[in-house]
């Protein structure tokens, strides 16, 4: 596609990508200021999903508290926050048995009474319909693919709407050049491994003297169950089996809303054997007889998967650069030990509104929003990660159990001391690329076959997240360089790609005599989880966006 490209402009004082819980807060926060200081300002939110909530996928019990300082009569205004949490269990499985750990010896912060279990999704379509009723211009289907730049090397805004790109790079009949929307500041609020937050934190060097985020891979479905074995506001989270000790993760289940469960598991990306599927573990999880209890009878109706920022503290990259601002999962505010990061994004949300808003009413446009910056340290949020900073290295260095006593022991002591801790600040080391390990150290892991009551395939299982996309555009999951895959990954890692990716989007297929490999890319299978991106282990995936509106489309996740 060679010819030149011109685009109309839009101009804003504040372009958002991403209408997670982070870009509309953020959103919203600008229109209240706005009303208070009886002036005006514009705001767009960009959203690459088909509608608000589409790529939205969180476990989720709610920490309200940033909700209850932006919308304080959320209730009254009918937010989905419909379940309160009931009773808090928390549980260690082996291969057939389970044994109940007491809540009282956790942390305070690890404790889940008073919060709400909801989808998150539909919090944000809820969020959504508040921006909007204020003012706020929110443009669903349309994604964010380029960074627009100034002259002086800031950005200037971004490119987004491209569409009718063919798979060969030539423009089709129903071709669109998409817009360029300039802005004073820019909010980047991609979620998790967000395709223009890399390049911009690459661009400005955001993660200079910052350990290397670290990720889970988040999978979830949604089963409608029998009243026999519904417990309303129940809340279980459990460690241990399927998933070896020295590697990370566990499950979450939550009863809610109409016979509702949600069901969930989390693997730590920097686990080692390159032999193991967290799509498949989690099949096997929901054998288990503590967790198959609860399905028993009931439908599966929803499936998706996603990416989780876990580097946290250590993690938080520098969040303002030259013309805009990282916030929420862009820059990684997920609490590990909480599980819990939805609070933490809106607030970081509010804070970069206040910060801008400020900045724009002083005539400032596209300078390094220093402010926003200077907000987060003295906040809540940054207060709340330095307390559970040292949880995820110490998992990750000493595994499942001991890790666990350890950071427990060391989350009471930084609760009671202010955030002083024996350990200091404990570093993350690897990437979660890098953690992997070699296929020849490493037994091959014999997953049973789904029995279709309990445990399912993942085409199955994409076809529950109604992915879908364009077949006939560039696909969006690029390789740096396509003889890698078989000439490293497959002798090395067994191509590890084929078994991380929860939708069955890559493959290595043989030819009838069972040589001759090649690697292949179903790329219509995407549900955007960005484990790819993270999990190679030469980095040779790269995760863009694809036209707007492709992709799961989340009803309820």
């Amino acid at each position: 596609m060679s010819e030149a490209v011109e685009r109309e402009t839009m101009d804003y004082d504040v372009v958002i990508v991403g209408a997670g819980p982070a870009g509309l807060s953020a959103a919203i926060r600008l229109k209240q200021l706005a009303e208070q200081a009886g002036t005006e300002i514009s705001v767009a939110v960009l959203e690459k999903g088909s509608e608000v909530g589409a790529h939205i996928l969180s476990g989720a019990v709610i920490d309200p508290k940033a909700l209850n300082e932006l919308i304080p009569d959320w209730e009254a205004k009918g937010a989905p926050l419909e379940t309160k949490v009931a009773k808090d269990r928390y549980m260690a499985l082996g291969p057939q048995g389970s044994l109940s750990i007491p809540m009282f010896p956790m942390p305070g912060l690890m404790h889940n009474h008073g919060y709400y279990i909801a989808s998150l999704a539909n919090v944000c379509r809820w969020l959504a319909e508040q921006a909007e009723a204020a003012g706020v211009e929110i443009y669903p289907g349309m994604a964010a693919s380029e960074v627009v730049y100034a002259e002086d090397g800031g950005v200037a805004g971004v490119v987004a709407g491209v569409f009718g790109v063919g798979k060969d790079g030539e423009r089709k009949p129903d071709y669109q050049p998409g817009l360029e929307l300039r802005a004073k500041y820019t909010f980047i609020a991609e979620g998790a491994r967000g395709s223009l937050a890399k390049q911009i934190q690459a661009k400005f060097d955001l993660t200079a003297g910052k350990d290397p985020q670290k990720y889970g891979i988040g999978l979830k479905e949604i089963w409608q169950v029998p009243d026999a074995v519904f417990e309303p506001g129940l809340v279980q989270h459990t460690v241990g089996w399927p998933l070896s000790g020295d590697t990370g993760g566990g499950s979450f289940m939550y009863h809610f809303g109409d016979n509702y469960v949600a069901i969930g598991f989390v693997v730590h990306l920097n686990y080692k054997n390159p032999w193991l599927s967290p799509f498949d573990e989690f099949q096997r999880l929901k054998t288990h007889p503590a967790i198959r209890r609860y399905l028993q009878g009931g439908k599966r109706i929803a499936y998706g998967a996603r990416a989780i920022t876990e580097g946290g503290y250590q993690s938080v990259p520098a969040l303002a650069f030259p013309g805009g601002v990282l916030v929420g999962c862009s820059a990684g505010f997920v609490n590990v030990p909480r599980i819990k990061g939805s609070h933490n994004a809106m607030k970081t949300g509010m804070m970069a509104a206040e910060t801008a808003f400020a900045a724009i009413q002083a005539g400032r446009a596209g300078d390094v929003l220093g402010e926003y910056q200077a907000a987060y340290e003295g906040s809540w949020v940054w207060k709340e990660l330095r307390l559970v900073r040292n949880a995820k290295p110490l998992w990750s260095r000493y595994g499942t159990w001991i890790g666990s006593a350890l950071a427990v022991a060391d989350m009471h002591i930084t609760s009671l001391t202010g955030g002083w801790s024996p350990f200091g600040t404990l570093k993350h080391g690897k990437t979660d690329a890098a953690s992997t390990g070699l296929a020849k150290d490493f037994k091959p892991i014999a997953y049973p076959k789904p029995d279709g009551v309990f445990s399912f395939d993942k085409l199955s299982s994409v076809f529950l997240s109604a992915t879908n996309h364009d077949e006939d555009q560039p696909s969006h999951l690029k390789l740096v360089d396509p003889t890698i895959p078989i000439a490293v990954n497959l002798p090395l890692y067994g191509e590890p790609a084929r078994l991380y990716c929860p939708a069955a989007v890559y493959e290595v297929l043989y030819d009838e005599a069972g040589g001759n490999p090649r690697f292949q890319i179903n790329a219509q299978n995407c549900v955007h989880c960005k484990t790819c991106d993270i999990k190679d282990p030469s980095q040779n995936i790269v995760w863009t966006t694809p036209e707007g509106g492709g992709g799961p489309n989340y009803p309820n996740m």
